[in-house]
């Protein structure tokens, strides 16, 4: 028996990614140990008369007497950056949007007229695609829509295959549809939002140029997708997943037919949208009222699908809950900004990003930003949780170089937008791939040229951006 025993091989354990909550705060607390090490420094600051927001005097910096932040401090920094007003707000903000989201996407209004779509172009199946890709670009753009789609992927896959696609076809019109519309981000609050917000620029303002984004990568994607659905449906033999057991991915989905409620949800939704983009872009509402908005479009919509008080209480709930994972990413985040600012180091690296930015060529210096954030996208996957970890030093860092905060946002979404799609940290990848069945290596194999199409683009919109005057 103990000869046995002793000849059982030990299981080797798997190494796994790390949370990102233990990444975030072990970045935390590097940045607390650098407090020892990096000099303590200061700039200058104004305030411009016309945006009433805090600008660094170039030239200004000079180093000040040291203050160290202890690491034992980490928990007391990480409670007092949730408890500013600016962290607060956007958190509790977040919590109303999934609470919202949620109610909206139990009534089966979604499900339902994306089966509609799916019947409606049975014999045209090259618009389907299109037209899929898109209606998730406005998931993406309008709600901040990114894994949820996972509940989404079985029907799009179902509606694929009825047409003659494969399961990647299916999976990727709505994974990347709301991919590239999360990225263009128009009146995105989980990114364009709270970036905004922290570089201190009218809440959404800049649409415009968004939308120009949002059209090409919409088309660029679709095109992409077509190509690669119309050359398996000739020859099976290109299907990528051939060889792979996919289970009944896809099958037997019941796809509900739209009735008098769902059409009632949908012109609800519809009315808030409008209601909310001209608020915004007209009566100057900020967080607080687009938390007002999201919250009775939520409660009515649960109500116009029958559901009573409390059912939509507790609907509510859980899906303020399914969100804590990313609302409370920000808080953390947002405790390496604190760290920095009370060991006063944020200056001195906003001075050295600065200075290598500048060492760049004066037409690349915005493409650098862009990059820094796309390589800062691994660690910190959450796009709320990169802007309010990144946009506190690249904002006045795009002040030094003469990059318009507005052009630092644009830099940030793309950076931290496509590569949702291929990095192992992304839990929007994890969850669409979990239900779609697909391995990792074959949706890479099918997702990276469309990858780099996509990053080229990113980097052309944020180059010509400084150039028009955006």
């Amino acid at each position: 028996m103990a000869n046995n025993a002793a000849q059982t091989p030990k299981k080797k354990k798997k190494w796994g990614m790390p949370h990102t909550y233990i990444i975030l705060f072990g970045i935390v607390l590097i940045v607390s140990l650098l407090t020892y090490v990096i000099p303590a420094g200061q700039f200058e600051r104004v305030e411009d008369p016309d945006s009433g927001r805090s600008l660094i005097v170039a030239g200004s910096y000079q180093e000040v007497e040291s203050s160290p932040v202890s690491p034992l401090s980490i928990p007391l920094k990480f409670v007092q950056t949730l408890s500013k007003p600016e962290i607060s707000e956007i958190i509790f903000f977040i919590f109303i949007i999934g609470g919202a989201f949620e109610l909206i996407m139990r009534t089966g209004m979604i499900a339902a007229f994306c089966g509609k779509l799916g019947r409606a172009f049975r014999g045209k199946e090259k618009l389907i695609i299109p037209i899929f890709v898109a209606l998730f670009a406005t998931g993406g753009f309008t709600m901040g829509m990114s894994v949820e789609v996972l509940v989404f992927v079985p029907i799009g896959i179902a509606v694929a295959k009825a047409v003659g696609y494969d399961a990647i076809t299916g999976t990727s019109m709505i994974a990347m549809g709301s991919i590239v519309g999360f990225t263009a981000g128009i009146y995105n609050p989980f990114n364009v939002g709270v970036a905004q917000s922290i570089a201190g620029i009218p809440l959404f303002s800049g649409a415009w140029y968004r939308w120009i984004i949002l059209i090409v990568l919409v088309i660029a994607t679709s095109l992409y997708i077509i190509h690669y659905a119309e050359k398996v449906k000739r020859d099976p033999s290109k299907n990528i997943l051939n060889g792979v057991d996919m289970g009944d991915s896809g099958a037997d989905v019941e796809i509900p037919e739209v009735n008098f409620r769902h059409v009632l949800i949908l012109l609800t939704v519809v009315a808030g949208f409008a209601l909310l983009i001209y608020g915004v872009s007209s009566l100057g509402w900020f967080i607080a009222e687009m938390a007002v908005i999201f919250l009775v479009m939520g409660v009515v919509c649960g109500l116009l699908a029958g559901f009573g008080p409390n059912k939509v209480c507790d609907i509510f709930v859980e899906g303020a809950g399914s969100i804590a994972y990313g609302a409370l990413i920000i808080g953390v985040a947002g405790t390496i900004q604190t760290v920095m600012a009370d060991g006063l180091i944020i200056d001195t690296i906003i001075n050295a990003f600065a200075q290598a930015i500048m060492a760049l060529p004066k037409a690349v210096q915005v493409l650098g930003m862009y990059c820094m954030q796309t390589i800062i996208n691994l660690p910190i996957n959450s796009g709320t949780g990169q802007a309010a970890a990144t946009m506190p030093i690249m904002a006045p860092v795009g002040d030094l170089v003469g990059v318009s905060r507005q052009t630092t946002v644009l830099a940030f979404q793309l950076g931290d937008g496509f590569t949702n799609a291929i990095f192992p940290t992304s839990s929007t990848m994890l969850g669409f791939l979990a239900a779609s069945k697909i391995p990792y290596a074959k949706w890479l194999k099918y997702v990276l040229p469309l990858m780099a199409i996509l990053f080229v683009l990113g980097g052309i919109f944020v180059m010509v951006a400084p150039a028009i005057g955006y």
